[in-house]
């Protein structure tokens, strides 16, 4: 059980991997609190959740959710929504999430996705997920909040003997196939929620896979391990410098403005 008690948001909590992000943070003691659009389907997170009701698409409907929190958890996704969808919750949901929480401090524990910087691939070619994923991944980096942004592989993939996490930067493993990697939800979620108290976690980004061994008990030389991502660059450490600044859209531009006018007038 962790040694500091966290009041947590979890976006996306109704989701494969939400719900377990949920078992582990009250495992680990901590409290929990959901943001769900239909509270019907909060019923299968149990009695121990905090419900809120709110839309990761309206910064207004999210207030109530992020007051008071210590932390936010992001496990939240488009799921088949298109172009349209990627910008809305992937890219919508994290620059909503922070504007609703305005000067005031979380930690940050992000979840993308394995392969985020392949650009030309024909799922992001006809989805654009992977690079509204990234913008949301710079908005977190940009905001001057303490941050983990997890990449993990393909859910589920692994065999029942590859339980040995595997943390790794670079985002070198580009086939969008189980080729890449597979990871367990479970896995995921532990690594998320442990990033929230560990000091060693922050401002680190990784890709998550697993390979043939038994789990660690301790993730902290893990995260130890990891190079931070640079203070003034926009992108993860080692990350293919292929979507310059200067080329995103006008409304992208405007909202890391935002970002990083918060984070100064929070600083003065």
């Amino acid at each position: 059980m962790s040694a500091k008690r966290l009041n947590i948001l979890v976006i996306g909590a109704t989701g494969s991997i939400g719900r377990p992000v949920v078992e582990e943070a009250l495992a680990h003691g901590h409290s929990v609190r959901a943001l769900v659009r239909d509270t019907r389907k909060a019923r299968m997170l149990g009695d121990n959740v905090d419900i809120c009701l709110g839309d990761l698409t309206e910064t207004d409907s999210l207030a109530m959710a992020v007051d008071g929190v210590d932390a936010i958890v992001f496990t939240h996704g488009s799921d088949g929504g298109g172009k349209l969808g990627s910008e809305r919750v992937d890219y919508g949901g994290v620059r909503n999430a922070l504007e609703a929480l305005g000067d005031r401090k979380a930690r940050i524990a992000l979840m993308t996705a394995i392969g985020v910087t392949n650009r030309g691939g024909s799922y992001n070619q006809s989805t654009e997920a992977h690079d509204w994923k990234r913008r949301g991944e710079r908005l977190v980096r940009a905001s001057g909040l303490p941050y983990t942004i997890v990449r993990p592989g393909w859910f589920d993939y692994n065999d029942a003997d590859q339980q040995k996490l595997v943390f790794l930067q670079g985002d070198t493993r580009q086939s969008g196939t189980p080729r890449d990697g597979g990871i367990a939800r479970r896995q995921i979620a532990q690594v998320l929620v442990e990033s929230l108290t560990s000091d060693e976690a922050a401002n680190k980004t990784f890709e998550l896979v697993a390979e043939r061994g038994a789990t660690q008990e301790d993730l902290d030389p893990l995260f130890a391990a990891l190079v931070a991502d640079a203070a003034t660059g926009p992108d993860a450490i080692r990350d293919q410098a292929n979507m310059p600044i200067e080329a995103e859209p006008e409304r992208v531009l405007a909202d890391l403005a935002a970002v990083r006018a918060r984070r100064m007038a929070t600083a003065s």
